[in-house]
């Protein structure tokens, strides 16, 4: 009898093992090390999930942590919170008032706050690595790259959304000039930030917030997937052009 329950177990543990997903990038928290990880950093986007998380959300979150592995001032990170056992983070998760049915939750924690943001997906189709980098970049402002941006030219529309008028012309031919010498695959992305900063200087910076309430308006209806993805790299762009609090 005791040969095939060890064999049992065994197979369930291995079960357990092969469900779960590792995070390749994804510092792993607990009680003890969280807040000292944590203050480190300039901005820390942690998942809390399951000890053993798997499945869509995991993985799109797992993203995040591969495609940001170069910033210096962002960390990915999860807490693994069990509610048998020892109870393990079921501390943190008590302090951030997450509940085990609310499982994955994702925290921005920025340096020098002492609340985190919540990310909230409408739906769960909303739990995408790219919406959780652009909530990331909007409210930390620490650069992530998002597709369809341009770092530099993301760069030069940081610039511009802070200087005055004179100094704007100059950096729009900065950034036709940069126009010029990109590769192929990113001209058409530079004629956007091009136009942005034209649309600015004949609107004011107005243009910003009425043309991504329009995008948003379009990316609620019915779009082809290649449609969509050209709204969606639009939105990503014009989104360098937004100052944080407006958001």
């Amino acid at each position: 009898m005791l040969i095939p329950l060890i064999i049992f177990i065994g197979t369930i543990i291995g079960s357990s093992i092969s469900i779960a997903e590792d995070c390749k990038g994804c510092v792993p928290l607990d009680s003890y090390s969280f807040d000292k990880v944590i203050a480190k950093f300039k901005a820390s986007v942690v998942k809390f999930d399951v000890a053993f998380p798997y499945g869509e959300k995991h993985l799109q979150f797992g993203k995040i942590a591969a495609s940001t592995k170069e910033s210096q001032d962002l960390l990915v990170a999860e807490v693994g919170v069990k509610d048998f056992g020892n109870k393990d983070n079921a501390d943190l998760a008590k302090r951030y008032n997450i509940k085990k049915e609310d499982f994955p939750v994702v925290l921005l924690f920025l340096q020098g706050k002492t609340e985190p943001l919540r990310f909230v997906a409408e739906k769960d189709d909303d739990f995408t690595a790219d919406n959780i980098k652009r909530f990331v970049k909007s409210k930390s402002g620490v650069y992530l790259g998002l597709p369809g941006c341009v770092e530099q030219l993301d760069r030069l529309a940081e610039e511009f959304k802070t200087s005055a008028e004179n100094d704007r012309q100059e950096i729009l031919h900065k950034a036709k000039v940069f126009e010029e010498i990109l590769p192929e695959t990113q001209r058409a992305a530079a004629k956007v930030y091009v136009k942005t900063m034209e649309r600015i200087l004949e609107r004011g910076d107005i243009f910003v917030q009425t043309e991504q309430t329009r995008l948003e308006g379009l990316l609620k209806g019915k779009l082809s997937d290649e449609k969509k993805r050209t709204m969606e790299e639009r939105r990503n762009i014009l989104q360098s052009f937004t100052h944080r609090d407006e958001l």
